[in-house]
């Protein structure tokens, strides 16, 4: 039989923002053995101090941006400077949070923590993150800033030609967020920021981990953001982007595998510990510190039908590899390119065909 504090958690669990005189009366207590009770939790880290936010050891901690995505894809081929017929979808989106869904579609603990309005946009993405089982307790809610939006103009063939982002709302996740979110992130097994938070936030999560030797992940969001990356990387522990964007960190001409090299030990120096570079459809790059940078070939991807989100999907797909196998980062690169595959072959964001199998079917049997 369950002990009274198990029970407790399982109905703070279930409604965190359940009163005092609820809970009392369905676990049968007087008032002053429950407060003595949740007190205990509080003192024991169980119990965050926010409404009744549980701390949950081992999950997975995304940081950064949700926003609504609109896809707008020409029906033909596209011409500057005109107008174009197309089609539109819309969707949840946001760098941090399209990791988070990866993630719990696959089966793995998560938590996001973010910024929306108080706006039937940002009351939709919070509504259908909880329905895919994703925390997202100490997230903010804006009363003076919309919820972000990602408009993607992509061609008739699924390429990107324009991205447009407004994404004020990171702008809260500030310093004093994190401090009001520490006992909620101590607990987290993997913690990964995407670069639309403000440089400050940045910094103080690669201090907050050097310290305190936890591990980090930093995933680049455009080459205008690479700038919120400090120039010391000590704290970070894998750092995920494309080539341009490493050439934005490094400020050198990536034009060969020497020039790689070099922005490769330049990161080195400067703190870092693993680096993952994609290159479009081409080959990944990966190393761990002291190494070479190797190359992981790029599958055949048959059907492809747009490119939006298969970034956001390689990034989840390497980080459940690294719970996996931690010291194979080639092998947690393949798994990222088999979740980039899905993602391009569907009209979604995130595909609705990742699952907890893919995780337990042996790599050689993926098609």
């Amino acid at each position: 039989m369950d002990s009274p504090k198990q029970r407790l958690l399982a109905l703070l669990r279930e409604q965190p923002f359940i009163t005092q005189e609820a809970l009392a009366a369905q676990l049968g207590l007087s008032r002053s053995t429950l407060t003595h009770q949740l007190a205990q939790l509080t003192r024991e880290g169980l119990i965050l101090g926010r409404a009744y936010v549980l701390a949950e050891p081992g999950q997975l901690l995304c940081i950064g941006a949700a926003n609504r995505d609109r896809k707008l894809r020409t029906t033909g081929p596209a011409r500057l400077a005109s107008s174009n017929p197309a089609a539109q979808t819309e969707s949840a989106g946001g760098v941090a949070r399209n990791i988070a869904e990866n993630l719990a579609r696959l089966g793995l603990p998560v938590q996001l923590l973010t910024a929306v309005g108080q706006d039937p946009a940002g009351q939709a993405l919070l509504a259908e993150a909880a329905a895919l089982g994703i925390r997202t307790q100490g997230s903010l809610q804006l009363a003076e800033v919309p919820t972000g939006s990602y408009t993607a103009v992509l061609d008739a063939q699924g390429d990107l030609i324009i991205g447009l982002a407004q994404m004020q709302a990171c702008e809260a996740l500030d310093t004093a967020f994190l401090q009001s979110t520490l006992a909620q992130r101590r607990s987290a097994r993997w913690t990964v920021l995407d670069l639309n938070l403000p440089a400050p936030t940045v910094a103080a999560l690669l201090a907050e981990a050097a310290a305190a030797q936890r591990p980090l992940a930093a995933v680049a969001a455009s080459v205008p953001k690479m700038d919120r990356l400090p120039p010391d990387l000590r704290g970070l522990s894998l750092l995920l982007l494309n080539r341009d964007e490493l050439a934005a960190c490094t400020g050198l001409a990536l034009t060969d595998d020497t020039a790689l090299a070099a922005a490769w030990a330049q990161l080195q120096s400067r703190g870092l510990q693993r680096l993952v570079l994609t290159q479009g459809g081409g080959d990944v790059c990966c190393a761990s510190a002291g190494e070479p940078l190797t190359r992981v070939p790029a599958p055949p991807v048959e059907g492809i039908v747009e490119v939006t989100g298969a970034g956001d999907a390689f990034s989840a797909g390497v980080l459940a590899g690294l719970l996996r196998a931690p010291q194979d980062l080639p092998a947690a690169c393949r798994l990222g390119q088999r979740l980039a595959a899905l993602t391009l072959q569907s009209t979604a964001t995130v595909s609705p065909l990742l699952s907890p199998a893919l995780l337990d079917t042996p790599e050689e049997s993926l098609p």
